[in-house]
């Protein structure tokens, strides 16, 4: 293939910092572009060590950035967009996490037409699959069982209609009389080292007398490492770039898993945590029906109090069904049409992501030993 280059948005994030760090090893890439919101020192020492011998070109920008996005997108070849607002616990506003989901999606996809880039990957998720219920169960769930999210709360609602707009994209006529092609991915939730939501668990347990606090043991779910959901990525730039197989991909979404074991998000965090003395919390807890009720209870009050006071509930009902449902889906197609094969055993993973969470332990300990001085 000729010589490339490839924009990544949200290129300081847990996900865009692993497909840059993959994407310098790409043969024929002749430049990265790595956009971010917030640049700090940590992401410049990062990148400054890269060996690639591609030019490495970082961005500070906006997603809502129209200007900079033209810019941005400017001789570019494949875009790689994963700049998302997840907000899981209600810290942005409903209607930021709208604009740079949906908003910002949308500008970049306008912002690909203006400057005749040809591919573009969305960074999708499989909360706009669902799941809607804690009842309902999903199974190795595949692409065309056509699922499909109906929850209004922002996150899913986002990324949902943002994936509608990238795979419309698709066959769009370029600037330069050249054809857009889009296809979209969809992981679940990503584990592996750097992981926020992993770090929250462990601060929390480490004041916890080392116990992890069950929050959803009812769930069934198979995550997918950082390195296989990278992986999942090139190989989409790789398939686009190819007059054979992009025909194929074009205008298409996948669900990228791997071969980590199909469990509850509480056992996972066991798993990956117990080689340092880590425990699920025995104590009670509020029966999964209870709880569901408690987290719409908290919602009512939260819109009956906004016209005078801005009351986020620790919950609601959309993060107790994802994190209490049997959701787990297959990644055949993916296998079939990008030659998805995972990177990275789940023994490998586990290794990685526990050696990680053995420095947070440490540094932990380093802390207290400083206080009590």
């Amino acid at each position: 293939m000729p010589g490339w280059s490839c924009l990544v948005t949200g290129a300081g994030g847990f996900l865009g910092q692993r497909i840059v760090q993959m994407l310098a090893h790409e043969e024929g890439l002749q430049e990265i572009r790595a956009l971010f919101r917030t640049f700090s020192s940590k992401h410049e020492e990062k990148l400054s060590k890269l060996q690639t011998k591609a030019k490495v070109t970082v961005l500070k920008g906006d997603i809502l950035d129209a200007q900079c996005l033209r810019r941005a997108c400017q001789g570019i070849s494949v875009v790689i967009h994963t700049a998302a607002a997840v907000n899981p616990f209600g810290a942005d506003s409903r209607q930021t996490i709208l604009d740079v989901n949906l908003k910002g999606t949308q500008l970049l996809l306008d912002a690909c037409v203006e400057a005749s880039v040809p591919a573009f990957i969305y960074s999708s998720s499989v909360s706009v699959a669902g799941p809607n219920s804690y009842k309902e169960i999903i199974l190795n769930g595949r692409e065309e069982e056509h699922h499909e999210s109906t929850w209004p709360d922002p996150y899913p609602y986002s990324k949902k209609m943002a994936e509608k707009a990238v795979l419309a994209a698709s066959g769009s006529l370029l600037k330069n009389g050249g054809t857009l092609h889009t296809c979209a991915l969809r992981p679940p939730f990503i584990y592996g080292e750097e992981c926020q939501a992993i770090l929250t668990v462990v601060n929390t347990a480490l004041k916890n007398n080392s116990k992890i606090k069950k929050y959803a043991s009812f769930s069934i779910a198979n995550p997918v490492y950082v390195g296989n959901a990278a992986w999942a990525h090139i190989l989409a730039a790789r398939g686009l770039r190819d007059p054979k197989k992009s025909p194929i991909i074009q205008g298409q979404f996948y669900y990228i898993t791997d071969d980590t074991p199909h469990q509850s998000y509480d056992d996972l965090n066991y798993t990956l945590s117990k080689k340092w003395g880590f425990c699920l919390d025995s104590s009670w807890s509020l029966p999964l029906p209870l709880l569901y009720w408690l987290a719409l209870l908290l919602e009512t009050v939260s819109f009956l109090l906004r016209p005078v006071y801005n009351y986020r509930p620790p919950f609601n009902r959309f993060l107790v069904t994802v994190l209490n449902s049997v959701f787990t889906f297959s990644y055949k197609k993916a296998q079939r049409d990008l030659g998805y094969e995972p990177l990275v055993s789940w023994e490998e993973a586990k290794q990685k992501t526990s050696q990680w969470i053995g420095t947070l332990v440490e540094q932990y300990r380093e802390t207290l030993k400083k206080k009590s001085q």
